[in-house]
C-alpha cells in the first residue's frame, strides 16, 4: 500500500468528525507535522483562504476535516474561511475534489513545483523526513516572494496584493500574498506551478482582485 493510497483512504473516511480524527491518526506524519508547525508558529505567517474552490464553486474538503485540521493547528476558523497554510498543505493532501487541474495534492506530490523553484524533484514530498511540508512551503514561498524573476503588485480594497513568479516565460512557480487589512503586512496565501508565466501574470494584472481562494 503506497502513501498515495493512504491519503485516498483517509480522505474517504473524513466526512464525519470521528472519521476525520481517525483519518489523521492513521497518518501520524501529518499529525506530527501539524503539531510541529503549531509549536513553531508557522500558521501565523499565512492569511485567510476559503475552502470553496473558485473553479468548482464547491468545497474541496468536508466540514468535519476542515474543523479537525484547524483544531489540531490551534487556529481559529469559521467555515468556509480558514488558515491558508492549513488548507493549502494538509487540507489539499486530503482533498478528493476533481478540479480542472487535477487533485489539489498534486502540487506537493508531483515534481513541477519543486523543479520550477529550482529544488530537487521530490523536495516537497509531504512525508519526507526533516522539516514539515508547511515549513518547506513557507520557506520556498517566502524566498520566491523576496527574489522573483517577475512580480506584480496591486491594491484591492486598500490591501496590498502581490504575485511573484520564478520565471518570466514558460513553466514557473507562482507565490501569492495578500495583506489582511489596509496598511498591514502581507501574509502568504498560496504557491503552485503554472505552465505559462506570462499568461499567469497577464491574468493577474487584467483582473487584480483577491483571488486563488484568498479571503
Amino acid at each position: 500500500m503506497s502513501e498515495h493510497d493512504d491519503l485516498d483512504r483517509a480522505a474517504l473516511a473524513a466526512s464525519t468528525r470521528p472519521g476525520a480524527r481517525a483519518a489523521l491518526d492513521a497518518l501520524p506524519w501529518i499529525g506530527g507535522a501539524i503539531a510541529d508547525d503549531r509549536d513553531a508558529g508557522l500558521f501565523a505567517r499565512w492569511g485567510l483562504s476559503t475552502v470553496i474552490d473558485e473553479n468548482l464553486g464547491t468545497a474541496v474538503l468536508p466540514r468535519a476535516l476542515f474543523d479537525e485540521l484547524h483544531d489540531r493547528a490551534g487556529v481559529a476558523a469559521e467555515w468556509p474561511h480558514g488558515n491558508a497554510g492549513v488548507l493549502h498543505t494538509y487540507g489539499y493532501l486530503l482533498s478528493l475534489a476533481p478540479t480542472p487541474y487535477g487533485l489539489k495534492r498534486e502540487r506537493w506530490l508531483g515534481t513541477a513545483l519543486s523543479t520550477a523553484l529550482g529544488l530537487a524533484p521530490q523536495a516537497l514530498l509531504p512525508w519526507r523526513c526533516g522539516p514539515s511540508l508547511l515549513a518547506r512551503a513557507t520557506s520556498a514561498a517566502s524566498t520566491l516572494l523576496r527574489s522573483p524573476a517577475v512580480e506584480s503588485t496591486c491594491s484591492v480594497d486598500g490591501r496590498a496584493s502581490r504575485v511573484a513568479l520564478s520565471a518570466a516565460h514558460g513553466p514557473a512557480a507562482l507565490a501569492y500574498e495578500v495583506a489582511p487589512a489596509p496598511g498591514a503586512d502581507p501574509l502568504l496565501v498560496t504557491m503552485f506551478p503554472v505552465d505559462d508565466a506570462e499568461a499567469a501574470l497577464a491574468g493577474f494584472e487584467a483582473d487584480p482582485r483577491v483571488r486563488w481562494n484568498a479571503v
